[in-house]
Formats: C-alpha cells, structure tokens, sequence
C-alpha cells in the first residue's frame, strides 16, 4: 500500500529566507510563489496526516565533517566561514513552512538529503514508499533528491510550482528533461487535491 512523505529541501532563511546571500533564488522563488505554494502544500500534507520532513544543509563550527575543497560552489560557501553555520539563525526552516510536527533531517556534507543522513531509515521507518519533493534548487538539490530516492526504491512527485532554480530557463529545462525522467511532475494544488 502506497504510503507518502513529503520532503521539503533547504527552504531555510540562510538559503531562500531573509538570511540568504542567493538574491537571484529568492527572486525566482518570489516571482513563482514558490513560498505561498509550498505553504499551501504542507497544510493539506499535514491535514491529511502525511509526514513532512525538512531535508536541511548546515557548517559545523570549524567545517567538521564536511569536505570543504572538493567542489567549486562549496569553496564559493566557504568564503564566509559564519553562513549556514550549525546554531545560528540561517539554519532554520522559513517560518511559513515549519509546524511543530515536522520532522528534520539535517545534513553536513553534500547537496542531496540521503547520503549520510538518517533520511532513508526515517522513511523506511514510516513505512513510506512515495516521496514527494518540493523546494530548492533545481540546480542541484532538487536532481540530487530525486535520483538518490529512485536508486532507493521510492516513487517520486516533484512539485513544479513549489521549487526553483536560476537561471529561470536553465531550472525549466531541468524539470522537463531530467526530472521528467525520474519523477511524476505535478502543481501544488492538483496534488492538494488529492489528499482532501
């Protein structure tokens, strides 16, 4: 029997909150309603007992754990040693998208939310067999998602009007040529639709 989750990637105001350093992210996500439709998203998630769960990035002090030179964007983050840094406020999940029922699952290395996390067990633990995937970005966490939940066994939806990536015509072509290929593509209100 089909059992969903609904997982919500790096919606945190270090990233795309008020804390960000990615202007032109947040400026994509403003002009989609990225925000508004994710919110909406989770309400009906919620109502219908469905668990989310928030896939957050964060530094620990001194960048333990983390590999720090292995890529170009992770050099770039590291240009400032204080951002995404493990306590501080840019960490959390934005305001609108968090309820004291959401669960998290945190990780320190990488772009995609499995690999070195407690992400798979958690699911597994539910009983989940369906992933539904919504936030940022399209550039990397997104794909990352998608293909690490496919290559574990887990059906996936990716939510086209509650994620984004930059450029705009770059994070179109990712859902119409690599996303298609790996999830089920579907709006935030259709879905909602369905779990009332």
């Amino acid at each position: 029997m089909e059992r969903v989750a609904v997982l919500v990637m790096e919606m945190q105001r270090g990233v795309i909150g008020d804390l960000t350093r990615f202007p032109d992210l947040v400026a994509a996500c403003a002009r989609h309603d990225v925000v508004a439709n994710a919110a909406r998203l989770l309400r009906a998630a919620r109502n219908a007992g469905l668990p989310v769960i928030h896939c957050t990035a964060a530094f620990r002090p001194g960048r333990a754990g983390s590999h720090t030179d292995n890529c170009p964007f992770i050099v770039s983050l590291l240009k400032d040693p204080e951002h995404m840094l493990e306590g501080t406020a840019a960490v959390e999940v934005v305001p609108e998208l968090r309820a004291e029922s959401d669960l998290e699952s945190r990780r320190h290395h990488g772009f995609s939310p499995f690999t070195g996390t407690s992400l798979d067990m958690t699911l597994r633990s539910l009983g989940v067999t369906d992933v539904v995937a919504l936030g940022v970005s399209l550039n990397l966490g997104i794909p990352g998602l998608a293909l690490e939940a496919v290559n574990l066994g887990y059906r996936v939806t990716v939510v086209t009007d509650a994620v984004a990536g930059i450029p705009e015509d770059y994070a179109r072509a990712v859902l119409k040529h690599t996303i298609s290929l790996l999830a089920t593509r579907t709006a935030a209100a259709d879905l909602a639709g369905t779990w009332t």
